[in-house]
């Protein structure tokens, strides 16, 4: 059942808890309660709002930055990840494979203020050996959304 739980409500956190029992073909309350056990278990972390922020009128850039550090002694990259999602300005931090170690996203106001933080606190940090910075231009597909317009047919109905 939290499998199923899961599914739903990643795709929508807002869905109804009768509508999700209901699906699920339990009662309201055992729903509400494994909700809150996966809460109490940090299984579920929190509940976010996708925001089509060009939509909004609100200028935003997004970068992704790939770091690559130093682990630190007996401690691996958890140290170092610690020290950089410790930032406000961090959304995210990821260890990844390939070529870097970690992928970081955050978002900005400008490009001044992205590579501010990047020249000014990420950079400099001990271990942070180097960074190469890629900012988003236009978003098609968020968090499994399609943000793009989808073109109109114009073809005329027979």
């Amino acid at each position: 059942m939290r499998e199923k739980i899961l599914t739903f409500i990643e795709k929508n956190s807002r869905i109804d808890l009768k509508e999700l029992a209901i699906v699920l073909g339990v009662d309201e309350t055992t729903v509400m309660n494994e909700l809150e056990k996966m809460e109490g278990e940090h299984i579920i972390c929190g509940y976010h709002t996708l925001i089509d922020w060009d939509k909004a009128g609100i200028e935003k850039v997004t970068a992704l930055i790939e770091v690559r550090v130093t682990p630190q002694r007996g401690m691996g990259f958890d140290k170092v990840a610690e020290r950089i999602y410790n930032y406000p300005e961090v959304n995210s931090v990821y260890l990844i494979s390939g070529g870097f170690d970690f992928m970081v996203t955050i978002e900005g106001k400008t490009l001044r203020e992205v590579s501010q933080f990047v020249s000014d606190k990420l950079s400099p940090l001990d271990s942070v050996l180097s960074t190469k910075t890629n900012f988003i231009l236009k978003k098609y597909k968020d968090h499994g959304t399609v943000m793009a317009e989808q073109p109109k047919d114009e073809r005329i109905e027979m």
